[in-house]
């Protein structure tokens, strides 16, 4: 499908949309308590869809009502089950060390790029502690074995989603683990989620910021708190943000939290810094048409804000240098050079370096086509670079955006 934006303008008033991390990891740890859960997520997308048919697939009971999701838990475990992750990565990475930990001999189909995607280290410890696994690459992906509590060590400088996918997997594992970060911790926010979202729950997990270790105790079932609401998301809310900055009006996005653990609530922080004039009002934030200079962005922490803020560089006065990326060659796109060629083609003056990007910004671009790549964050970014294109923006396989926010171009007049 193809979406053209010209003379384009956001709604002054957006509603952030529910979080994505917080519902992956709601609907897990509901799927694994000792009884139902109401979880409110007034929206969903295809990635969390993916996450509730896998773990229907394992035997929960997931049905969507008027306001979210009611889960029964999983009682009898189905094994050898096809669970479809589509093109979620968080859903394979979650998903994975989880089956094996619960012993569901099982299969995991993946789409778009999902199965290109590494999967080590995380692999490798499956591997060597009691799961069979088909080679890296293969689709589906087949699992046999179970893997169970003990000692481990993960790479942190790699994916949070191992990580937090071998959190959920301990946690009902029979027996006392512990799991070290090894080196230096990157989307810690992301990890941080998931502990909370576990210890909603009632898991007991342990972290030794000294030793960078986690000590968790499995449990058979975890606790269901009955009811919880899911956030509003920050890594969607941003482009709205972002389009306040360089727009032509200022835009309020409600229903976010400066208090969320979200890592992607930064994105107010960079655009203050780059000059952005904001008004933060309860549970909302108002971004004002500003004058914006270049500045550098460490993005270690914030890798899905890359596309957005790249685009607000490219009409901000001055240079910008974006740092510590790299793992975003391993995304739906390769984000680096998608976002690179696509706000070229645009008209921005930009060039990518190995672990990111370097852009001098322009009063205006010139707009025009491009793809999205398959790519949610690219399609999204794209629009939002209409609000400065003189000829306006066509964007092919818009549909990327049902990834993460099929209601993205409402907010649009």
């Amino acid at each position: 499908m193809n979406k053209t934006f010209t003379k384009s303008q956001v709604k002054k008033q957006v509603r952030a949309i529910s979080s994505k991390s917080e519902a992956h990891r709601y609907l897990i740890c509901a799927a694994l308590a000792d009884s139902p859960t109401e979880i409110i997520c007034t929206d969903t997308n295809a990635d969390i869809d993916a996450t509730a048919s896998c773990l229907c697939a394992l035997g929960a009971d997931i049905k969507r009502t008027e306001n979210g999701f009611l889960v029964t838990p999983i009682s009898d475990l189905r094994s050898n089950q096809v669970l479809d992750c589509n093109e979620s990565g968080s859903t394979l990475r979650f998903m994975l060390p989880l089956a094996a930990s619960l012993g569901a001999d099982c299969s995991f189909n993946m789409r778009g790029r999902l199965a290109s995607r590494p999967l080590s280290p995380l692999y490798e410890i499956l591997r060597d502690n009691g799961v069979a696994l088909t080679p890296q690459g293969e689709n589906p992906l087949t699992i046999q074995g179970k893997f169970g509590a003990g000692n481990y060590t993960v790479a942190a400088n790699i994916s949070s989603q191992y990580i937090s996918g071998l959190l959920f997997a301990l946690s009902v594992a029979n027996g006392k683990s512990t799991l070290a970060l090894e080196g230096k911790i990157e989307s810690a926010p992301y990890i941080e989620m998931t502990v909370d979202a576990l210890q909603a729950f009632g898991a007991k997990i342990d972290f030794d910021s000294k030793a960078n270790c986690f000590t968790v105790e499995g449990q058979k079932k975890l606790h269901s708190p009955e009811k919880l609401t899911v956030g509003g998301d920050w890594s969607n809310a941003a482009f709205f943000l972002a389009a306040g900055a360089i727009g032509k009006n200022e835009v309020t996005v409600s229903g976010i939290s400066e208090k969320s653990r979200q890592g992607d609530r930064e994105i107010v922080a960079i655009l203050e810094k780059m000059g952005a004039h904001t008004k933060h009002g309860d549970n909302e934030i108002t971004v004002y048409p500003s004058s914006l200079h270049g500045i550098e962005i460490d993005a270690s922490q914030i890798p899905d804000l890359v596309p957005i803020l790249a685009t607000v560089a490219s009409v901000a006065n001055g240079q910008t240098k974006i740092c510590n990326a790299g793992r975003l060659r391993l995304k739906e796109s390769d984000r680096i050079e998608s976002v690179c060629a696509t706000l070229a083609a645009l008209g921005a003056d930009i060039i990518a370096t190995d672990d990111g990007m370097i852009i001098n910004g322009k009063k205006y671009l010139r707009g025009g086509t491009v793809d999205s790549y398959n790519d949610h964050r690219i399609a999204m970014s794209a629009a939002i670079a209409s609000l400065v294109s003189t000829e306006g923006v066509t964007i092919t396989r818009f549909e990327a955006i049902n990834k993460s926010y099929p209601t993205f171009a409402e907010n649009f007049k």
